[in-house]
């Protein structure tokens, strides 16, 4: 399958569709520093500026368009002037191009708010135009954290075909998500799962142990809040039982050297950590990673910068990990700097998002060719 792709980024779809033998005919960008990376990594493909200059077959016949335009009108943390921002106007751009390439599909990506700029009227502006050239669609939000990468990022994804909208539906949803069947319920005098912590006897607080007014077997104790002192509770929703709990619940408990609880950080032996931190010796300018652990070997996301502690940032490959690129993937020159890989990673879609869309519309490609063969 040929492809073109618009506001490429440093190409995350190409990343997600090379094992699936498809060709890029054309990629667009503008930023100085992705068009570098571009070049780098897909030197016999041409990269065009501005895509709205782009004529039809200017790069022959593609059977495929893609593109994520520019969010920052539709996002809640911006002024989301919507369409009546030259940024958001690319969406309909992109729409523009599509009708000069015609192409078989079409997958366009952008953040959750453009579902709700201007009261919906601009999403609904461009499904209409879409309409209007003749595509069917669909459209979903997914989030990359259930495509196995280690982060939450929802995006809103449209898929086109052209003149069937059945085609595009079979691409964004599963059959099994679409029938709607409600979970068994219990039968009578069933036992009720567990619940994350199934309340015992009696609860533990260190060396402590606080009886059970009551213990039912049959229903599970709701989850315990544990501290090495304060009031006693009712904490159990179901029968009863006594928990010890503070007034208020300490921090994330940091650690360096001996052990230090949440009494110690709010008698001001230590700061507060974003993460638990327990570490042996100094970590230099670049710690481990969250609770990395080899006998007794443990260290976080804790830095010591100037003889203090502070928490890290993510380092730029960890934001390609995250984004599901190969490591070093935008560290394309001696000293690359930081700053620039930051703002593309952020920029990019997430690859395993952009596989299992491309994964789906090759089934469906599939799928079509046998039944027109049979």
């Amino acid at each position: 399958m040929q492809y073109g792709s618009v506001c490429s980024g440093i190409e995350a779809a190409t990343v997600a569709w090379h094992s699936l033998g498809w060709v890029p005919s054309f990629f667009s960008e503008i930023e100085k520093f992705p068009r570098e990376v571009l070049a780098h990594h897909y030197p016999d493909v041409p990269i065009h500026g501005d895509f709205t200059t782009i004529e039809a077959n200017q790069y022959g016949s593609i059977d495929l368009l893609v593109g994520g335009t520019p969010c920052q009108s539709f996002s809640i943390a911006g002024l989301r002037k919507g369409l009546d921002d030259d940024r958001g106007n690319l969406s309909l751009e992109f729409i523009k191009l599509a009708q000069r390439e015609r192409p078989r599909w079409l997958v366009w990506e952008n953040v959750p708010g453009v579902l709700s700029s201007n009261g919906g009227k601009d999403f609904g502006s461009f499904l209409g135009a879409l309409g209007e050239i003749g595509y069917g669609f669909a459209y979903r939000v997914l989030d990359a954290q259930y495509f196995g990468v280690a982060q939450r990022r929802r995006r809103v994804f449209v898929v086109g075909y052209l003149g069937d909208w059945r085609r595009a539906a079979a691409v964004l949803f599963e059959r099994e998500s679409l029938r709607g069947n409600p979970a068994p319920s219990r039968e009578k005098g069933e036992k009720p799962d567990p619940t994350v912590t199934s309340g015992p006897p009696f609860s533990r607080t260190g060396n402590d142990r606080v009886e059970c007014d009551a213990y039912i077997p049959e229903i599970a104790g709701s989850l315990d809040t544990q501290c090495g002192g304060g009031k006693l509770t009712h904490q159990s929703a179901n029968n009863g039982h006594l928990v010890l709990e503070r007034e208020i619940t300490g921090t994330l408990t940091a650690r360096m050297f001996n052990s230090l609880g949440a009494r110690d950080i709010e008698e001001g032996a230590i700061h507060p950590m974003a993460f638990d931190a327990y570490n042996q010796e100094e970590t230099k300018q670049v710690s481990k990673t969250i609770a990395s652990r080899n006998d007794q070997d443990t260290a976080s996301c804790i830095a010591f910068q100037s003889n203090a502690m502070a928490v890290r940032r993510l380092t730029p490959t960890e934001c390609e990990r995250l984004q599901g690129f190969p490591d070093g993937y935008t560290n394309i020159k001696d000293k690359c700097p930081d700053g620039p890989r930051y703002k593309a990673l952020g920029n990019s879609m997430a690859v395993p998002v952009m596989k299992w869309i491309g994964e789906r519309i090759q089934m469906v490609e599939q799928l079509t060719h046998e039944r027109m063969s049979a």
